[in-house]
């Protein structure tokens, strides 16, 4: 049997991994279905998906501690059975609490798989191809959670359930990680102390993984603050209904999807740190697009392009980061998803800016945070 094919048979249960990562992405559509069956207010309703970011911000660094002593692909298959449970949940009893505490444990199972995926998958790739690798498993889970609503819309549609979308991730979750727990993975062990909370935070005190651990803050907070912020945007500039404006969001995703596919195949040719300046050109570009486009027409294709520029970052700074020092792979991907709490802050620092000084002056937020990104581009290219 060839490298290659050896390769690919470690590589395809990893890849698995980041289709089940993003069935988290439901919590959306779920969170509509959820408020219309109970009839809950907006308010109440929110308290839905806060359940799920909140364990990103709890629980990344002791995940990244733990894994230091339990081995990535143990707590990867952890992750995807907690996710199994909490998706199987609503199937024992669907209530307003039991879909509370399916959030829950989804929340934790996800960021259990998050922290644990992508360390695993520098296990199973060459080094000088993680980059490409991280952008194609990005552009997967991408596509996942494109489909999540189209195939909770096609149950309801078609079976009168939409939660039967829960099933079908539930199931494919637990398949994967058998898969997983079947596929022999040597995994690196670096000959030092184990992992602990003082290593794992000692770790912001490198100039470079602060760096890198605020990237992702601003990146997943611009992702989220887009997504949820930018229809109001394109009402108030262009006067257009909400119906119309939420083609904005589709557009962003668009351009986020597209560029992963196109990342994963120009990674094998282009460093990464030279292909994140010229993403964060092209973010740059999108947000002006959308300050002085004069029709809205040209603002969808800002938004698209803005998307295009962003839809790499997360992978390529996560992989520089443990590239730079992969011997503290657990703790610098605790570290780095524990910053994707930032998509819970940086949407709050949006909405505040435009209630303050109206819509599109919010969208100064993003072009701040993508100065930052140009920033880290070049202070990246020196060292």
């Amino acid at each position: 049997m060839n490298n290659s094919k050896i390769g690919l048979q470690k590589l395809l249960p990893v890849f698995l991994s980041f289709i089940v990562m993003g069935f988290v992405d439901i919590i959306g559509v779920a969170t509509g279905y959820v408020k219309q069956d109970f009839q809950l207010t907006d308010f109440v309703a929110q308290f839905l998906p806060m359940m799920v970011l909140l364990w990103f911000f709890v629980l990344s660094v002791p995940v990244g501690v733990l894994q230091d002593k339990l081995g990535k692909r143990n707590m990867l298959n952890i992750g995807m059975v907690i996710q199994a449970v909490g998706l199987g949940l609503p199937f024992v009893h669907y209530s307003f609490g039991m879909m509370f505490a399916s959030f829950i444990l989804l929340g934790i199972g996800n960021t259990v798989i998050q922290v644990s995926a992508n360390p695993l998958l520098q296990d199973v790739s060459p080094a000088e191809k993680l980059s490409s690798y991280m952008s194609t498993s990005q552009f997967v889970k991408a596509i996942i959670s494109f489909s999540g609503p189209i195939i909770a819309t096609a149950m309801a549609k078609y079976f009168g359930d939409w939660k039967l979308v829960f099933a079908v991730y539930g199931i494919t979750s637990l398949l994967a990680a058998f898969w997983l727990s079947m596929t022999p993975i040597v995994e690196s062990k670096p000959d030092r102390k184990p992992a602990s909370f003082s290593s794992c935070f000692g770790l912001l005190k490198n100039r470079f993984v602060a760096f890198m651990a605020l990237s992702i803050f601003l990146i997943v907070g611009a992702e989220v603050a887009i997504n949820t912020n930018i229809a109001n945007v394109l009402i108030a500039k262009y006067g257009i209904t909400l119906g119309e404006a939420a083609l904005g969001i589709s557009a962003f995703f668009a351009g986020e999807t597209i560029s992963r596919f196109l990342g994963a195949i120009i990674l094998n040719w282009i460093k990464p740190r030279v292909f994140l300046l010229l993403t964060t050109l092209i973010a740059l570009a999108g947000v002006l697009g959308v300050f002085f486009s004069p029709i809205n027409s040209i603002a969808f294709a800002s938004i698209f392009v803005t998307g295009l520029g962003i839809g790499n970052m997360f992978p390529i700074i996560f992989s520089m980061a443990l590239n730079k020092m992969p011997e503290r792979a657990n703790e610098i991907s605790g570290l780095l998803i524990m910053a994707v709490s930032g998509g819970a802050v940086m949407p709050l620092v949006m909405g505040f800016v435009s209630t303050t000084f109206g819509p599109l002056v919010s969208m100064s937020v993003i072009g701040a945070c993508m100065l930052y990104i140009l920033w880290v581009s070049f202070y990246v290219r020196r060292s």
